[in-house]
């Protein structure tokens, strides 16, 4: 018998067979993972800011086409809260569009100046939240969906210390657009239970850095293979700028540091540089030398296999746990997910 899928309004959304997006990714998120994952069923996000200037992505895009065959994929928009570091955003999406790429996601800032110029060109925008006032915003500036994320998210959760899951039971009696969860989510029943609560879906990454497709050096894939629930921590929360990530030595120096009084980003020289993860940590495979957003679902990694395999797993767990849930309910015919054959 063929494992069932789940209908949700972000299935219908994105057209996609399962309800599952993989959020932007900084220096990772490109053509090799996204692709993965979109063959695989789900959604994926390439993530702009990873790109030198406009026409690089436009050379990732192309090569994502061709890896999808054309399936549809997403561009990730970061905004940035830093003076002058959203000079390119007009350019992505304009090279996205012009690629035909129709998906996107935005995090960071607000969303304002994405709506219109993304719906004029035919697009749909799903922006990532840290609480349920940020959502409801979203929601009312005219965004087609919104992820909302709990403090367990690797990289930028926002100041907000709600888990997911309580995050999610509170935005679910106010907002009425498609809303997936994420954070601290990578496993099949946690997606089972995301649904079952009422979410339209889940957005991960952490559980994806250990994916064949991800250009970062193994030695980094088998450090996360071999952590455990305890695998990441936060930073900067003294500069309301919490980032979660991996528990490494260069972590370690920041808490430190913030311990000791600094107070801006330039306190803590290059650390915290992407460009010093990306050369030490994601080429050479020096696990302990940079920054690395990385949640706890990054524990539940056992394993350095293709993003393929992942998502199977993923959702033949969330099957099994959607039905050993309807099977405790006098009406489980009815039950809240959706099974339909593949």
């Amino acid at each position: 018998m063929t494992d069932p899928n789940f209908r949700t309004r972000i299935t219908e959304l994105f057209g996609i067979r399962h309800p599952l997006l993989l959020g932007g990714m900084h220096h990772l998120g490109e053509s090799g993972i996204v692709a993965a994952l979109v063959n695989a069923g789900a959604m994926g996000f390439i993530t702009a800011r990873s790109f030198d200037n406009p026409e690089a992505l436009r050379g990732d895009l192309r090569r994502c086409r061709a890896l999808t065959n054309g399936r549809p994929f997403g561009v990730n928009l970061t905004l940035s809260r830093r003076p002058g570091a959203n000079k390119d955003v007009a350019g992505w999406i304009r090279v996205a569009l012009e690629e035909g790429v129709r998906y996107f996601e935005s995090a960071g800032s607000s969303p304002e100046t994405l709506v219109d110029v993304i719906h004029k060109g035919g697009g749909i925008l799903i922006h990532k939240c840290p609480s349920v006032r940020h959502a409801l915003s979203a929601e009312r500036l005219g965004v087609d969906a919104v992820a909302l994320v709990g403090m367990e998210e690797g990289g930028h959760p926002g100041a907000n210390q709600l888990s997911a899951f309580v995050n999610g039971a509170f935005a679910l009696e106010q907002i009425r657009i498609p809303m997936v969860l994420g954070g601290g989510i990578g496993n099949g029943r946690q997606i089972a239970a995301a649904l079952a609560l009422g979410a339209d879906g889940v957005v991960m990454g952490s559980r994806f850095m250990v994916a064949s497709e991800i250009i970062a050096h193994d030695a980094l894939k088998q450090r996360i293979v071999e952590s455990d629930a305890g695998c990441s921590t936060a930073i900067l929360s003294t500069l309301g700028d919490t980032w979660r990530v991996m528990a490494n030595d260069t972590a370690r120096e920041v808490q430190r540091l913030e311990a000791g009084g600094a107070r801006s980003h330039a306190d803590f020289g290059d650390l915290i540089l992407s460009s010093r993860t990306r050369q030490r940590v994601y080429r050479d495979g020096d696990v302990e030398a940079g920054i690395v957003s990385l949640g706890p679902a990054g524990g539940f990694a056992d394993g350095i296999v293709p993003a393929a395999e992942i998502v199977e797993r993923l959702m033949r767990d969330a099957a099994n746990a959607a039905r050993m849930f309807a099977g405790r309910l006098d009406w489980g015919s009815k039950c809240r997910l959706c099974l339909h054959s593949a």
